[in-house]
């Protein structure tokens, strides 16, 4: 990957980014925690760490950036207008991997979620999502809860 910054200066600035305990994870953990469910956070012992782990369900959750995992036909995804060549090989590096680490857990008998900042951002849409999410890892309908 070509880079138009010094190694040392891309690495302080990637290391200010967060990956974990990100506003969105937030989110999603205080809504499952209202609801009952207990959970992990980031259990390095999985592949991807997933962010929430739900070892009763059998189930893993994601929360994904939009830009850092490049959502595809996302409004809120955008390529950067500079530096491609070092973006592009970069987010696609990222996406390949998550790609691989959903086909791990999924060989381990885990079953995978992902939930998108982008599906949080009105509180109509977080709403919906979060909703869903719940019926995902319980398997619940709307009169069991």
């Amino acid at each position: 990957m070509t880079d138009n910054l010094p190694h040392d200066v891309r690495s302080y600035n990637m290391s200010r980014i967060k990956s974990s305990n990100t506003s969105p994870e937030a989110v999603v953990r205080k809504f499952l925690f209202s609801k009952g469910l207990r959970y992990r956070k980031n259990d390095s012992r999985l592949p991807g760490k997933p962010d929430i782990v739900l070892p009763k369900f059998k189930k893993v959750v994601f929360v994904h950036g939009c830009f850092w995992h490049a959502h595809d036909n996302c409004d809120r995804f955008k390529w950067p207008k500079s530096n491609l060549l070092y973006w592009k090989p970069k987010l696609f590096k990222n996406k390949q991997r998550d790609i691989d680490n959903e086909e791990k857990l999924r060989t381990l008998g885990w079953d995978v979620i992902v939930v998108w900042e982008c599906e949080l951002k009105t509180q109509e849409l977080r709403e919906k999502r979060l909703s869903l999410l719940y019926l995902q890892i319980t398997g619940a309908t709307s009169h069991d809860s």
